[in-house]
């Protein structure tokens, strides 16, 4: 991998990991397009190390006050009924479905649902179910009516994006907005909730950087960085654009590219 191509690609592991259109496959489509080498699960794993810490840095006040009233509800019965704590608990249980499913399901993921077919497929189904969940939901809910359900259904959600295409951030704010959450808060969870799931999914991919078939180091970092710079300008945008807006934007995005990967997939463009 090239520094031109590390550069391209932490830019858009950035720009569309928190924007419900799958940076993992954008991370496939764009070397496709170009005629790159697929990157590989374990470099879209590591780079979202950068749009992770994206997270955390915007969202820092409420991550450290969920962290420690969730710590202290453990030992504090007084404590368990605040948000914060049930939030840590909503994220905690949240997460489990995609850890599960990803140590079961670790082969398919890194070889069969790279397809780009399986891809281009995934980003007209979501796209679709987006666009239904948006105009039905009641969108009348915020962040603190959020029940264990809700932590659940959610959670199964993330479980999803585990297929390139789908969109974790896309995924979970369908099912939000199914759930009747307003936009901006199913946004707001969505971003909450990546934090343990792509650290431990980057963590988890370490072992394969720089091996046989992975990315080179330098240029894993080199894109990291730049998808921590590009994330932060994006969850800024998104969180003000869904609050005014609806997303069919990006439905019109998804199912656009879908057809044309489809597209060039059969004429034998791009494979």
């Amino acid at each position: 991998m090239s520094a031109l191509e590390a550069i391209v690609l932490g830019l858009v592991q950035g720009l569309t990991e928190y924007l419900p259109v799958s940076s993992s496959g954008h991370l496939r489509i764009v070397p496709a397009f170009f005629g790159w080498d697929d990157p590989g699960a374990a470099f879209t794993a590591v780079s979202q190390f950068g749009t992770m810490l994206a997270v955390v840095v915007y969202f820092w006040k409420d991550l450290t006050g969920i962290t420690r009233t969730w710590l202290r509800s453990l030992r504090d019965p007084a404590a368990r009924g605040t948000l914060e704590a049930r939030l840590g608990w909503y994220i905690v249980l949240g997460t489990i479905p995609i850890v599960v499913f990803g140590l079961l399901f670790e082969d398919e993921i890194e070889n069969q649902a790279r397809s780009l077919t399986l891809i281009a497929v995934m980003l007209i189904v979501l796209g679709l179910a987006l666009f239904v969940a948006d105009r039905r939901g009641r969108r009348e809910r915020d962040v603190s009516s959020l029940t264990l359900r809700d932590g659940v259904l959610i959670g199964l959600a993330q479980a999803a994006a585990l297929v390139p295409g789908v969109s974790r951030s896309g995924a979970t704010m369908t099912m939000g907005l199914v759930l009747g959450l307003e936009r901006a808060a199913a946004a707001r969870y969505s971003f909450l909730l990546s934090v343990p799931a792509v650290v431990l999914s980057g963590v988890y991919q370490l072992k394969d950087i720089g091996g046989p078939g992975g990315a080179p180091v330098g240029a894993t970092i080199i894109a990291t960085v730049l998808a921590f710079v590009s994330g932060i300008a994006t969850i800024h945008f998104l969180l003000r654009f869904v609050a005014n807006n609806r997303f069919d934007v990006f439905v019109a995005y998804r199912v656009a590219l879908g057809a044309l990967v489809l597209g060039l997939v059969a004429a034998g463009t791009i494979s």
